[in-house]
């Protein structure tokens, strides 16, 4: 994609590009920059909370199709 070639972060579900490079320890940036992104998913998961509620009263299949792709060892 363009924003890989341009370097430049993009979401990947809820996580950036950046994001999954820190907390995977792929990346050489301080603990300080690790944390930072940790905090960041956490803020997003508490959104993810919010529209799966949204869905769930109006848009059941796309919740089902989230829960499928966030639990399938759980099956």
């Amino acid at each position: 994609m363009v924003y890989d070639q341009l370097g430049v972060s993009k979401y990947r579900a809820i996580m950036t590009t950046t994001d999954r490079e820190r907390i995977s320890g792929e990346s050489d940036d301080p603990d300080e920059k690790v944390y930072q992104s940790v905090s960041r998913v956490r803020s997003r998961i508490e959104e993810l909370e919010k529209d799966a509620e949204l869905l769930e009263e109006h848009h059941p299949e796309l919740l089902e199709e989230l829960r499928h792709a966030v639990c399938k060892d759980d099956e």
